[in-house]
């Protein structure tokens, strides 16, 4: 079976993904995948999950600072049981809470790489973040 896990930051114009090592416990940004209105262009997803091939697949839950769920908690949430439906692999929800302001931070700390200036590399970023946060919870 394999260590590798992806994981993914939903939005509804722009999901970034993450790739990462059980093994290891570290991720890298992989990148993003369009959506319209939170429907992911599944021909690009299909792409990366062919070539990484992973076993799990791990989503950022949005949730409100109270702890109950956001509006965008509810769409990640289905996001994850149509990726699992898709491809037959488990989906866990990891709490991504501030991950796109640490994201931000980042982002600005590493002003030398000329693609960390754009929003979709911010949207990988965070993805990675959820995926590290998901790897160093297990």
């Amino acid at each position: 079976m394999s260590s590798i896990v992806m994981g993914f930051d939903y939005g509804t114009k722009r999901i970034g993904v993450s790739v990462g090592q059980k093994v290891t416990g570290t991720a890298n940004a992989a990148g993003i995948i369009k959506a319209r209105d939170g429907i992911p262009n599944w021909d690009q997803l299909d792409a990366l999950v062919k070539e990484w091939q992973p076993s799990l697949f791990v989503v950022g839950l949005p949730l409100n600072m109270d702890d109950t769920m956001s509006d965008m908690g509810v769409r990640a949430s289905r996001f994850a049981r149509r990726l699992h439906g898709r491809y037959h692999l488990p989906a866990e929800m990891m709490d991504e809470r501030l991950s796109t302001f640490e994201a931000r931070s980042v982002q600005q700390e590493s002003r030398d790489n000329p693609s960390t200036g754009d929003s979709d590399a911010l949207d990988a970023i965070a993805a990675r973040l959820i995926l590290e946060s998901w790897l160093n919870s297990q």
